[in-house]
């Protein structure tokens, strides 16, 4: 790949962080900042699809999530009950495609039949795909990836060496989904955190220093300013511009 100049992303990923810190900062309880940073991600969403962004991942809950206290994750998940359940109309009268990415076997039965009932119905909607990363971790991703990688091999009698690096990437879980342009965090952390490893290998990077229930439009066409500003070289170098008239 060569460089280019890109105004605007296809694919946004979010790491909505900071949600505790909020809510720590004003003496209240850390579940209270999770209900609040429910209305940016609407916010956003709604943002994204005004901007014509055609792709916006949420990193929402990770895998090591589930070591937080038992309280705060009953909390984070039926917050996420209710947001499927509400939010199903809207997300398909928008046109908008939901995808869920992320080890679902933890997750209660009725949440994951609440995915499987929104993922339908949206399927085959083209304005903008959500794609929602719960429960997820990606060296699991990647390592389930392996696998899957392998047992198709052996199943089809493929040496892996005749193999190419799409064919891997099709075994993860955002296939089909572009790599992310642009990534997102908030609260002021300078780091990744597990989340989209493969996929951001040429991705840029916006460190915001505001919580994510803080997380205005402002801030997040501050984001996008960034963003426009920057030359992607993908591992190439800039072409020199020749001075002669």
């Amino acid at each position: 790949m060569g460089s280019e100049t890109q105004s605007k992303p296809t694919h946004i990923g979010i790491i909505m962080d900071g949600n505790g810190r909020w809510a720590e900062a004003r003496s209240l309880p850390r579940t209270a900042g999770h209900r609040k940073g429910a209305e940016t991600v609407k916010a956003v969403v709604e943002e994204a699809k005004k901007l014509e962004i055609e792709y916006l991942t949420l990193f929402a809950f990770s895998l090591e999530n589930w070591s937080r206290p038992q309280d705060e994750v009953s909390e984070l998940m039926s917050l996420l009950r209710r947001y499927l359940k509400s939010e199903a109309a809207e997300f398909h009268k928008q046109g908008a495609r939901l995808k869920v990415i992320g080890d679902r076997t933890r997750l209660d039965k009725d949440i994951c039949d609440a995915i499987v009932s929104l993922e339908d119905l949206t399927k085959d909607n083209t304005d903008i795909t959500i794609c929602i990363a719960i429960s997820y971790g990606s060296r699991d991703e990647i390592f389930k990836a392996a696998q899957k990688f392998a047992h198709d091999c052996i199943e089809k009698g493929v040496n892996p060496s005749d193999t190419q690096i799409d064919d891997f990437a099709a075994c993860l879980m955002t296939s089909g989904i572009p790599d992310p342009d642009l990534i997102i965090r908030t609260s002021g952390e300078l780091r990744i955190s597990n989340f989209l490893l493969w996929q951001a290998a040429y991705a840029e990077f916006y460190f915001s220093p505001v919580n994510w229930p803080d997380f205005s439009v402002k801030e997040f066409h501050n984001a996008l300013e960034h963003y426009a500003n920057r030359q992607r070289r993908f591992g190439g170098v800039i072409p020199q511009q020749s001075t002669r008239q």
